[in-house]
This record gives structure tokens, sequence and C-alpha cells, in this order.
């Protein structure tokens, strides 16, 4: 222990950042203004990218990370033997079952392990749940390392509170939970993250508090937009507009204020997943929890369906000859990441009619969206005209389409507009 107090108290802590996403690269780089840093990544592509300024992410400019004078980015292990706090920032999705994949997760503790030294602190920042540092970690490390949990080598845990494509709550400005394996170790961590945390750090009682708190924030949103997304199905079928309604409920004070939309993503639409597979291994099958998630998870298939009812009521025939032009396919606004996007869902569903269906988006990465998903993002409009459009995503700069939108459209073409973005008066359909 007197180690890791001289270590910190000398200015000597070499930190090391796991995973360079979403998450990991602005930590990096954060810490790389004042300290010496590592980041490392097992993509080679990722770190060439990073070391000529590129973000694919688009988090960071070329300036911001060149600003950072003391990051070195590797995919070499042998450049993190230095090293003696390890930040881990890797991905913790679900599997097809919707269980918890942890693999990454294992995978990054395992190598750390081979190089982890006495004295040593290993941070986390992956969304688990709560237990999964001590009970799933820690037991890796001590495995690989020979060495002895709390006695030889440390833990934290921090949980990452990045909002991608936010350019104004950034990494800085977001309040940070921080714990330690035991109190003089929790100790140092805050104080670690305090160098550039500029809104302040909270000090959670224990590893445990801390991985809770974390599945608890997302969980609170899912809950509350299922709500939503509920209460926008039943104003639908009495024909009530859900967000003259929320204009006007809003107005209260403590009205919280939420909006009908897809819930997928990294965070929202995976971590109470987390949540309910450790509630369930404990022995307790959560109820409100599961049933947001499940009313979340049907959205995509009752776009759809509204859809494909409004073709009905037009006396449209359904057939192949359909077209339907999707503009969005990330899973927010204004940042390119797809992962677990649900825009996916609708496309799916179209597709079970036969559709002809494109997508149009200009922040999500053609190759990427083929590779994952074996679609075709277009990146350009062509000269077809279209049944119906959906408008799935909020990018700031479809603003400039919507002026002319309807030239895409057939004459009796239907604009939905999922996410509030034009004129009502100018869709035919509002989730």
């Amino acid at each position: 222990m007197e180690k890791i107090k001289s270590l910190y108290s000398s200015k000597e802590i070499k930190i090391a950042v796991i995973g360079l996403g979403y998450v990991g690269l602005p930590l990096a780089v954060e810490f790389g203004k004042y300290r010496h840093v590592v980041g490392y990544d097992i993509n080679k592509k990722r770190i060439d990218e990073l070391i000529s300024g590129i973000d694919k992410t688009k988090e960071l400019t070329t300036k911001e990370i060149f600003d950072a004078r003391f990051v070195h980015f590797t995919y070499e292990i042998s450049s993190l033997r230095e090293c003696n706090f390890f930040i881990i920032t890797v991905p913790t999705p679900i599997n097809e079952h919707k269980n918890p994949d942890t693999s990454a997760l294992e995978s990054a503790t395992k190598m750390i392990s081979g190089i982890l030294k006495k004295g040593d602190i290993v941070v986390y920042e992956s969304t688990v749940y709560p237990g999964a540092t001590e009970e799933m970690c820690v037991p890796i490390l001590e495995k690989g390392s020979q060495l002895k949990f709390n006695i030889d080598f440390f833990c934290g845990y921090s949980p990452e509170r990045i909002n991608p494509g936010d350019k104004v709550h950034t990494l800085t400005k977001i309040k940070k939970v921080t714990s330690g394996s035991n109190d003089k170790v929790a100790t140092i961590v805050d104080n670690i993250y305090s160098e550039i945390i500029t809104e302040g750090t909270h000090l959670a009682s224990s590893i445990k508090v801390a991985e809770a708190a974390k599945i608890i924030e997302n969980t609170q949103r899912d809950i509350n937009i299922a709500l939503i997304n509920e209460l926008s199905i039943i104003f639908n079928k009495m024909g009530l507009d859900t967000n003259e309604i929320l204009d006007a409920a809003e107005t209260k004070w403590n009205f919280l204020p939420f909006r009908p939309g897809l819930v997928g993503g990294h965070c929202i639409g995976v971590d109470p997943y987390y949540l309910t597979y450790k509630s369930q291994e404990i022995g307790y099958d959560p109820e409100v929890i599961l049933a947001g998630r499940k009313l979340n998870d049907s959205m995509g298939d009752y776009v759809v369906n509204v859809l494909v009812g409004e073709f009905k009521k037009r006396k449209i025939n359904i057939n192949s000859q359909i077209r339907v032009l999707i503009m969005g396919f990330t899973f927010k606004e204004n940042c390119p990441d797809i992962r677990n996007t649900k825009v996916i869902d609708i496309y799916r569903g179209l597709k079970k009619y036969n559709f002809v269906v494109d997508i149009f988006d200009t922040h999500a990465d053609p190759k990427e969206s083929k590779k994952e998903y074996g679609i075709k993002i277009e990146k350009s409009f062509n000269s077809n005209k279209y049944n119906a459009l959906i408008l799935a995503v909020r990018h700031s700069d479809f603003r400039e389409y919507m002026k002319d939108i309807r030239k895409l459209m057939t004459n009796d073409g239907i604009i939905y507009d999922l996410k509030n973005f034009i004129d009502p008066r100018i869709s035919d359909l509002r989730l």
C-alpha cells in the first residue's frame, strides 16, 4: 500500500487505457494532456488512424488528438508493461439471447493479468452488472498474474458516461462516479480522475455501488421512454398527436421531458439486460424492467405495422413495387455509431413485405453497415419516387433536405416522422 501512495504522491503513475472507442479515446486524450498515457487497442487500423489524428467516431478532432502531447497509441501489448494504472473501456454488449456478452471484457482482463505487477491498479469503466468486477474480473487477474487481490494488486470501477455525438456534455463536463477495492485505493482512483473532470467526482462507498449506479441510470431512462412509447401507441389509436400532448404536459415544472422513439445503442438498449441477468441469477424475476424492454424492442415492428396500415387505408396495393426510403440508420443523431441501432428492425420488417427499401445516412459508414448488417447505405438520393419516407434519425444536416422532400415522393407518398423533426403539417404520420 505504501508503494501505491508513493507512486501517486510522486506523480509516477503511468496510465494505460485499454480500448480506444467512444469511451477510451476521450479518456486517453484528456489524461494525455497532463500525464504519460499509453492508449491501446487491438485494432491496428484504428491505431494507425489515431496516430494520423483521425477519429472515425467523430468524437475528437485532429487538433484535439494532437493536443494530447503525452499519449502513445499502440496495438503492441509490450508497451503496456511500463504502466501501473490500467483503465479498461472495452464494449460489453448482449448476445442473441439478450444475455451479457462479456467476452471482450474477459479477454482484456486476461491480457492485463499477464503483465500485472505488485502495486498495480486496474480500473474498469465498461458497463457491467453489480458484482462483475470482483466476481468475474478479479479471479482472472489473480489467476493470470499469480498475485493476490487487495494485497498485491487493486481494482477500481468508474462507470463511463460518454454521450456519443454530444459536443456539450463531454467527458470533463460530466460528473464522474469513482470507487476502489479499499478506502485508500478509492481515494487514489478518485484523485486521478479529479485531475481531468472539471465537473467533479462522486466517490462511491464500494465497487458494487458504482456498478449498480451505472446500470440503473440507463434502466431508468429505458423505462421512462417505454412509458412514453406506450402512451404514443394509445394516443395514435385515439387519433391524438402525442407530441402535442407532451408539449402541454411539459408545462408542469416536474413533468419528465421524454419523447417516443426507437431505443437502441450500446447503453439504454443493452444495460437493462445486464441488471435483469443478475437479478434472475439471485432468484428475482424483474417485471417492470423487462416489460419496458419488451415494449421498446417492439417499436420497430410497430412502425412497420402503422405504415402498412396507412397504405391499406389509402387503398395502396401491398406489393413488391412499393418503395420506401428510410432517412437515418445510426442509433442516434449526429454520430456514426450503428451499434444496436433499432432502425434495422424497421428495415427488416419492411423487407418481409418484399418492399424495395433504401437507407440514406450522411453519418453511418457504408462499409461498417454492410459488414455488420449486410445492408447498403446510400450517401445520395436516386431518381426513384418513393411511396413512403421514414424519418428515423434526427441528423442536423437532414434539415437541408426537408425543403424539397416531397420531390422524392409519389403523389400519394407518405411521410412518417418518428423524431418530431419536421412541421407536423408536412408529415402524414408521427410517432
